[in-house]
């Protein structure tokens, strides 16, 4: 079994903090740009100090006291703080990055982000190849890393049949998980609550997640319950890894359904027990109480779900269907008190209110709304359903990460979760500088280097000599999150400088016209000429 822990690479680290500060021999840095006089908070989770960065040709050249030489561009970072680029490890921009009006990527741009981590639970793109090279040659203004989504490559083979793989459906899923990885992928993802990734089974799982791990990917898991099943969910996650051999991944670590608040505290035991054992594993986290996803995944059982939401709601239609589902959907409705609608093409005058307001207002049961809106297939909704001291816990963490689960959006008259505006500030900027929860050392750690490594992404993440210059320059005093969820299309504020590559997306706050990002290729670590399957 593979053994890596994170706080290895971390101490090695903060080793090179000194020898990277001036080049050998004390010679003047040659350089395009110097980001002068800041505090340097450089992903590794050590103390801020005071210092500069130096840039040429899109890579870091120096970090902390140095002699330039000529007259680079400065930019004074006095007060500021100086961090690598946050990589949002959880992101579902897959189709966003593509469109026009969404694929600069301002809301992420604005929160600090220089990449994006696309195929989350399941879904996505299974042609990594196709996906990367449409996002070439600046079309994108901000990174993109994807996922092999195991839902999608399951549709893609057996459509959305609820039933195991035969030996020859396996063979194809594996053949097409190999080409991927080849292709470029970080490793793959799986929505366990989502049709048809939830059809597939532990064993299924494991075969496919090894070939992953034979190109030196990650297995990264919307599990199969985050609630009344939380820890066998979890137990999951780990069986997959050590039988599988590779890194695996928690996605949005939450205990949801106020029955089990406290019990992510046994959850993360079971993590850690995990890693004294040897398997590297880790999880990421959003720092809000609520979470969003569809109306139908939130009140209809996943094994009442075959042919995914459009298929239901048409089944819905039939009033006998809907009869012999009402139970099930009262349970869930009690479980899950504060569902606000998001989005609702049927039901547009709904959107921005709770299910049970809405009935309220038209002297109705909740349940008789519920069935009305599990019959629109593209409703979505928010559902208040953790508690604040998990997430305070849970960001505590060393081997938890922060992710948006988000997606780069512009205002469409929608009410969606404001998590997409304001993730990286908030769990920064509130919880860190503001309350002191943890420190904003630790804060950016889990938004860079902590990310970095999960992924295996050896060129990004931290300030260091020799990395991509994907760098943030922020005023923490500032730095806010300004949306909310009666107003969750509100940009953040306080960073001040975004480089991609040593290329400003924003400069002075301002976001910057030119589109910088570029698809992000992980190296497969298997040889061309070997086979994974």
């Amino acid at each position: 079994m593979r053994r890596h822990y994170l706080s290895f690479v971390q101490l090695a680290l903060v080793a090179c903090v000194a020898a990277s500060a001036m080049p050998a021999g004390g010679e003047p840095v040659e350089a395009d740009l110097v980001l002068a006089g800041g505090t340097i908070v450089d992903g590794t989770g050590q103390k801020g100090y005071q210092g500069s960065v130096a840039v040429r040709d899109g890579r870091i050249v120096a970090v902390g006291e140095f002699e330039t030489a000529g007259t680079p561009k400065t930019i004074d970072c006095s007060g500021k703080i100086i961090c690598p680029g946050f990589i949002d490890l959880h992101n579902h921009s897959d189709g966003a990055v593509l469109k026009e009006a969404t694929r600069r990527g301002d809301c992420y741009l604005t929160q600090g982000c220089t990449t994006l981590v696309t195929g989350n639970c399941g879904s996505g793109p299974v042609d990594a190849g196709e996906y990367y090279d449409k996002l070439e040659g600046g079309k994108v203004g901000i990174n993109v890393a994807h996922l092999l989504p195991q839902g999608d490559l399951r549709e893609k083979v057996i459509g959305n049949a609820r039933r195991p793989a035969t030996r020859e459906e396996l063979v194809e899923m594996l053949r097409l998980a190999d080409q991927a990885m080849r292709d470029g992928v970080w490793g793959m993802s799986t929505g366990l609550i989502y049709v048809p990734s939830s059809y597939a089974d532990t064993d299924e799982l494991v075969v496919i997640a090894h070939v992953v791990g034979l190109h030196g990917g990650i297995y990264a898991s919307h599990m199969r319950d985050e609630s009344d099943h939380l820890l066998d969910s979890v137990q999951e996650v780990i069986e997959i890894g050590k039988r599988a051999d590779l890194p695996v991944h928690i996605s949005h670590f939450k205990a949801s359904k106020r029955k089990n608040w406290g019990s992510l505290k046994l959850a993360a035991q079971l993590v850690e027990q995990a890693q004294r054992e040897g398997l590297t594993i880790t999880a990421d986290q959003y720092p809000y109480i609520a979470s969003s996803t569809s109306i139908m995944a939130m009140l209809i059982p996943d094994n009442e779900r075959e042919g995914g939401n459009s298929e239901t709601a048409k089944r819905l239609e039939d009033a006998q269907e809907a009869e012999r589902l009402r139970p099930a959907v009262a349970k869930a409705l009690d479980e899950r008190d504060r569902i606000l609608i998001s989005s609702s093409k049927k039901h547009p005058d709904w959107v921005g209110k709770f299910i049970r307001q809405v009935a309220s207002e038209q002297q109705r049961e909740p349940i008789e709304v519920a069935m009305e809106i599990v019959q629109d297939a593209s409703a979505a909704g928010v559902n208040f359903a953790m508690t604040e001291s998990d997430v305070r816990y849970a960001m505590q963490l060393p081997w938890v990460a922060t992710a948006s689960d988000g997606s780069s959006k512009v205002d469409n008259g929608t009410r969606p979760h404001p998590r997409s505006f304001g993730t990286f500030p908030r769990k920064i900027g509130r919880y860190a500088h503001r309350e002191g929860e943890i420190s904003v050392e630790h804060a950016i750690r889990s938004s860079s280097g902590l990310p970095a490594d999960i992924l295996g992404m050896k060129d990004r993440g931290y300030l260091r000599e020799g990395l991509v210059a994907d760098i943030v320059v922020l005023d923490v005093d500032t730095l806010v999150d300004n949306a909310t969820f009666e107003k969750p299309f509100e940009v953040s504020s306080g960073v001040e400088w975004v480089l991609l590559a040593g290329k400003a997306a924003i400069a002075e706050g301002e976001i910057q016209d030119q589109l910088y990002g570029q698809p992000l290729r992980h190296e497969s670590t298997l040889p061309q000429t070997a086979s994974a399957r």
